[in-house]
């Protein structure tokens, strides 16, 4: 499969994702949500979108692997090509009605991200980055911000409710930087802050204890959007890590940053 091929690929599974959209605003009445694990829910709106993209992927392309936040994944092998899915990403954003969540979907081909969409139906906002080819929102180009000092940043932060053991080791890390940026946001979806760093919305990001599906779309988009992407220690955030903690900023701010997270 080469670079042409991605871009097709990007357009057919664009419009997937397009389809699952339109499933998930239909479905919003739906009041059935069952509890995963301690502050993490998942609605019959997560498990339908899955299904829906699942199958649509697998008519565009059935030799590919799907990963999906609503499956066991244990038997993939990530080097060969994978599709990495979260269905609803800001799924407590969606039970609340606060219109803010996101389709994320993207292809890793020998663990590399070659493809990544991510889609808010609310606003009709598609994200997309094919390696190499430069980042979009709804076909026309983004890039990141030109913001050259961290006290003139917007910075993202994310808190990981599901997981509270590091609360107060995630907070005094939110509290230097808001101590240090002009103000700091905290909007309950990884994919879609990852985008609006991509498109200059905000000039940093930063949470831990994410998953493949959280950020692999994303960091994707803000790499061909010109920002840079790290861990918490300046290193590759990788798609076969389970508990992944990414530092993402327009790569001016970057060092600056990885000083204080």
């Amino acid at each position: 499969m080469n670079e042409k091929d991605y871009s097709q690929l990007l357009t057919d599974a664009s419009e997937q994702v397009k389809k699952a959209g339109r499933i998930l605003l239909e479905q919003l009445k739906s009041d059935m949500i069952r509890k995963k694990a301690p502050k993490d829910f998942v609605t019959d709106i997560d498990t339908t979108v899955q299904e829906t993209l699942q199958q649509g992927l697998r008519n565009l392309a059935p030799e590919i692997q799907f990963m999906g936040e609503e499956k066991d994944n244990s038997d993939l092998d990530l080097s060969k090509p994978t599709w990495i899915l979260d269905p609803v990403d800001g799924t407590l954003n969606l039970i609340h009605g606060f219109r803010h969540s996101a389709i994320s979907l993207a292809l890793a081909v020998q663990k590399e991200v070659v493809l990544g969409i991510v889609y808010n139906p609310f606003s009709n906002e598609m994200f997309t980055a094919v390696r190499g080819k430069g980042a979009f929102l709804n076909g026309s180009p983004i890039h990141v911000s030109g913001c050259t000092e961290l006290s003139e940043a917007v910075c993202l932060v994310g808190t990981n409710p599901a997981y509270r053991k590091n609360s107060e080791q995630v907070f005094a890390r939110i509290q230097r930087l808001y101590e240090n940026s002009v103000d700091i946001r905290r909007m309950g979806s990884a994919a879609l802050d990852l985008c609006y760093v991509a498109c200059g919305r905000a000039d940093c990001y930063v949470e831990e204890g994410l998953f493949p599906w959280d950020y692999a779309a994303g960091i994707l988009i803000v790499k061909e959007a010109g920002g840079k992407v790290t861990d918490l220690q300046g290193e590759e955030v990788r798609i076969d890590s389970n508990w992944g903690h990414v530092t993402i900023s327009n790569g001016i701010l970057h060092d600056r940053l990885l000083q204080l997270v």
